[in-house]
């Protein structure tokens, strides 16, 4: 079983990333493909999805991406350099850049004007809005109204929802 080296969580054979605290568990460059076999006739083994693309990687005007941890589901965000995060809900005046409604965000604890991403050169930083239930980076809670560096690969959560950051400068 492999071993989350950043929570020490046990996971299974095969997995990717922690189901704890979403850290990336194999170094990407060590990953191989195979080919998939098939039977006499030419026939895709059971379970396997015959109509699986691999997923595009972002256009370089694409600087962040978000990788909702539960959902698997990839959000890449546009070229702008600030973004804030939130959720919607009727008769709210301020909207947030990125609406996580649709993944559950009021059920996790997300705040209608939760943190805002920014991104100043090669610096990227994110902050939280004063929510009513924290941001965290990588299991820290930040300072509300404090901006704090991010990198590649960090996982942040926006009360419970765990949101992987992915750059691409």
């Amino acid at each position: 079983m492999p071993v989350c080296p950043n929570c020490h969580h046990k996971e299974l054979v095969g997995a990717l990333f922690c189901s704890e605290c979403g850290a990336q568990l194999v170094d990407s460059n060590a990953l191989t493909t195979q080919s998939m076999q098939t039977d006499s006739m030419g026939s895709i083994p059971p379970g396997v999805d015959p109509n699986f693309r691999p997923v595009t990687p972002p256009a370089l005007d694409v600087w962040i991406s978000l990788h909702l941890l539960e959902s698997g589901q990839i959000l890449p965000l546009s070229d702008r350099n600030e973004f804030t995060l939130g959720r919607i809900s009727d008769g709210q005046p301020i909207m947030p850049d990125v609406d996580l409604s649709p993944y559950q965000a009021y059920a996790n604890g997300v705040s209608r004007l939760h943190a805002v991403l920014k991104r100043s050169g090669k610096r990227i930083s994110i902050m939280d809005l004063g929510s009513a239930n924290g941001t965290y980076l990588n299991g820290k809670r930040l300072t509300p109204n404090t901006e704090t560096v991010i990198q590649h690969g960090d996982v942040i959560a926006l009360g419970k929802l765990k949101i992987q950051v992915l750059l691409n400068i």
